[in-house]
């Protein structure tokens, strides 16, 4: 540690010449801004819980598991991966009476919650049972029967006595209202609650024999813990899972496990290619730090300086500005994470009962990744000038080196090579092995960017230098001096090629599947008219509708997701699919819905008969006849066979199966769509809200573009870091240049023609910038696409428009604005 302390020379260097250091204090400030926020979203992912309302007076709960277990390999290989269901997964209801003779138990209620409609508006259903653990009571009546309901007691237009007509997975049925109560405090509020009996809620929930889960209730003096144990073994074999304190929680909020795993995602995924960026940018800064000052390095030899002392100077000033910068960069790295994690919960992504967690953890890691990134970076770019001789090092401080070194350049060589192979990959797989390969090819083609940075620049230099000299004297000068300062160069244009290619990659893949879904959309639905209803469609909509006047046809349809197993050999996890039941025929389906059929034929769509658009196929390794094996939305396992392949699924559904073998493995059985060919918009008024196929593709649209938020706020953050990352770079080259510009007004330059050449220097960087950026992400982005949609990439000119224009601003400020204040002194 002691090579570390702070040295004279370090000290002084900081102290007597902080502008040279003001540039890598920004990079390094931002890197931990960056791993700071990642990391806590990711922490806030890995430690996030909701305390139980509904089950908090009952101290263990069983319920069976909500994640779908998938193993790939066997022996040392063997993975298992835990992927959260689509919908809820139930257990036996009749193991409560198991439960309930467990030692120290008081009770063990079965508990369960549906939807139900009446007339337009919908309820939430429970069994009577749970009162005993929400605290709901009886105001007047008596608890319910079968064919009975007890209704809240704020429900206007009903009295103890009084038939209510209710609809539930069971049908529509008329009910006498027993008795009227009042919600308890586990019950949630601002929702119409009805309670019907135990014993009939299973089936009037579409579940027969069939719980959410078990509530235990103890006797007085129990430990939970304990208890906790002894249920446990009663139910051992059942596959029940058996929770006590904060964990009672992620049963009854099923949407805890989805944020979870949206939040390690963000924070891991996505953090460790922000953290690498921000690692890599940072590194670059440093090193270009130490670079522009091998003049004091040579005169340091030159006077006697050891090796050994100017590397330990440049450690030593590590040491001085990293933790510095670092902590400065946490401070708004937790307010970009408070910001990033309340706009989830506003959009409804992450549960109103999760808080964001801050603790000392990514902080630490924020800044020692920042100075060990600083001790890395100093100690590469210092290793040439400590070891050269002294009369070396003087002439190398006046005339750049020509080439990088050879370790350099045959690392860049195989990064450009393993870009190259993996695009290959990428073009010729389909689904989430091309996206996956995708992401090597921008990280690749970076790293070869930033490693042949040199050689690139002084090949951009000529190019585009092409152009200047056939200009006047400062273009002509900017020309030369970027074809002879290519090292300078390199480290101006690398960030804005990070920029560009990551935005780009980011939010034009997201326009382009949007784009493509879009069509399909509207080439998909065929049907005259579109009911839908935010409370669901009546349970009977379709029938109602095929009875109208003038219908041919009436196709409802129930959608959700499966789980899919994608991918090959032991490289294999599920995939998320969504997922349409039809409640009428493939011929019925086909009169309004076109689904581009490639192979097999819809009318055979049934029970295990299955239709699956051709890139889940292809992904899946199936085709029409073959048997592919998936997890329905409450986790039961089942092998239908494909009997169709078509082409539309990105804008409809990526599975379509037989409503019947959907329903009872979702928790509401109300439609969400209803597709009708024929009739007229006021016959179908009654069944919900009508629309013709146009507006329903509009209104489709509109949600996949809140869904599009996510991938925008991800290139804000990389482009806007890439962006930062290169005006620094650009202002700490110009202001290293005050004695060359200086020179050049000795000589007879006016100030109108330096500040001309060096914008002419700052539209050659932002040029070569773009057209790098542009070119990997056109690499990452047409075979990712191809395999995505089958199509091409869709590029909106205005938003690349927005990026090219200001990359090109951003390098002409950055130039402009330091080169004054030299210019003036």
């Amino acid at each position: 540690m002691r090579r570390f302390v702070p040295n004279g020379l370090a000290r002084a260097a900081v102290r007597f010449k902080p502008a040279s250091f003001a540039g890598t204090f920004v990079a390094l400030m931002m890197s931990a801004l960056i791993v700071s926020a990642c990391g806590i979203l990711l922490e806030t992912g890995v430690r996030a819980s909701v305390p139980p309302e509904r089950y908090a007076k009952a101290p263990v709960v069983a319920a069976a598991d909500q994640y779908a277990r998938f193993v790939t390999g066997s022996g040392d290989s063997r993975s298992e991966s835990a992927d959260p269901l689509p919908d809820t997964a139930r257990m036996d209801a009749a193991l409560a009476d198991k439960v309930a003779r467990v030692s120290g138990v008081e009770a063990a209620v079965a508990d369960f919650t549906f939807p139900v409609r009446q007339g337009d508006g919908l309820l939430t259903g429970h069994g009577w049972g749970s009162h005993a653990f929400t605290g709901a009571v009886l105001t007047s009546g008596d608890a319910p029967r079968a064919g009975e309901v007890v209704l809240a007691a704020s429900a206007e237009g009903a009295d103890v006595g009084d038939t209510v007509t209710l609809e539930t997975a069971a049908g529509r049925a008329d009910f006498r209202v027993s008795g009227l109560a009042k919600a308890g405090s586990g019950d949630a509020s601002g929702v119409a609650i009805a309670w019907f009996s135990d014993a009939r809620s299973p089936a009037l929930a579409g579940h027969p024999g069939k719980a959410d889960a078990i509530a235990v209730l103890a006797k007085g003096g129990t430990d939970a813990d304990a208890l906790a144990v002894r249920v446990k073994k009663a139910l051992a074999g059942s596959g029940a899972e058996v929770h006590t304190g904060d964990a009672r929680g992620a049963v009854e909020d099923h949407g805890l496990g989805y944020a979870k795993e949206m939040l390690t995602g963000l924070g891991g995924s996505f953090g460790g290619i922000a953290a690498t960026v921000a690692v890599f940018t940072a590194s670059g800064t440093v090193a270009l730090s130490v670079a522009q000052r091998a003049r004091e390095f040579a005169l340091l030899r030159a006077v006697g300086a050891t090796p050994r002392q100017l590397r330990r100077a440049v450690a030593a000033e590590a040491v001085l500005v990293a933790p510095l910068a670092g902590l400065v960069g946490c401070l708004p790295g937790i307010g970009l994470a408070h910001w990033w994690f309340g706009q989830l919960k506003d959009r409804g992504a992450i549960p109103g009962a999760v808080d964001l967690q801050v603790s000392w953890i990514p902080l630490v890691v924020a800044v020692g990744t920042g100075l060990l990134t600083a001790l890395a970076a100093g100690w590469a770019a210092g290793r040439r000038p400590s070891k050269i001789k002294p009369g070396q090092a003087l002439t190398e401080a006046s005339v750049e080196r020509l080439r990088p070194g050879v370790i350099r350049i045959l690392l860049g060589l195989g990064a450009l090579v393993g870009g190259g192979f993996l695009t290959v990959v990428a073009a010729r797989s389909a689904g989430d092995d091309a996206a996956n390969a995708a992401l090597g090819v921008v990280m690749l083609f970076m790293l070869a960017v930033a490693l042949l940075g040199p050689l690139v620049a002084r090949l951009c230099a000529a190019l585009f230098g092409l152009a200047l000299r056939a200009g006047d004297a400062s273009a002509s000068l900017a020309a030369a001096n970027s074809r002879t300062n290519a090292r300078r160069l390199a480290s101006a244009i690398t960030p804005i090629v990070l920029a560009m290619a990551f935005a780009s990659t980011l939010v034009f893949m997201h326009t382009s599947e949007s784009h493509v879904s879009a069509q399909q959309l509207r080439a998909g639905v065929t049907a005259d008219h579109v009911v839908t209803d935010p409370a669901g469609l009546s349970i009977d909509a379709a029938a109602r509708a095929a009875r109208a006047p003038g219908v041919d046809a009436a196709v409802g349809l129930l959608e959700t997701q499966v789980l899919v197993p994608v991918g090959s050999g032991g490289d294999r996890w599920l995939q998320g699919s969504p997922t349409q039941g039809i409640s009428g025929s493939g011929e019925q389906l086909a009169k309004v819905q076109d689904l581009d059929v490639r192979d097999g034929s819809l009318a055979r769509i049934g029970t295990d008969r299955i239709a699956i658009d051709k890139t889940l196929a292809t992904s899946a390794k199936v085709g029409a006849g073959d048997k592919l094996p998936l997890y329905l939305p409450d986790g039961s396992r089942t092998k239908p066979e494909v009997v169709a392949v078509y082409g539309r699924g990105l804008g409809l559904a990526a599975v379509t199966m037989d409503r019947a073998s959907l329903a009872p493995h979702v928790t509401s059985p109300f439609d969400s769509t209803l597709l009708i060919r024929g009739g007229t918009a006021k016959a179908l008024a009654p069944l919900g809200d009508v629309t013709d196929a146009s507006g329903y593709a509009v209104e489709q649209n509109t949600d996949r573009e809140l869904n599009a938020w996510a991938n925008y706020t991800m290139a804000a953050v990389l482009g806007g870091f890439a962006a930062v990352a290169a005006a620094n770079t650009l202002v700490m080259t110009v202001l290293d240049r005050r004695r060359e510009l200086g020179t050049l007004r000795l000589i007879g330059s006016t100030r109108r023609q330096v500040m001309r050449m060096l914008r002419w220097e700052g539209l050659l960087v932002a040029t070569a910038g773009i057209a790098l950026g542009t070119a990997i992400a056109a690499a990452t982005l047409i075979p990712m696409m191809r395999g995505l949609t089958g199509e091409g990439p869709y590029v909106p000119p205005l938003i690349y428009a927005a990026f090219a224009g200001g990359a090109v601003v951003l390098g002409l400020v950055a130039v402009t604005l330091p080169a004054r204040a030299a210019l003036r002194g």
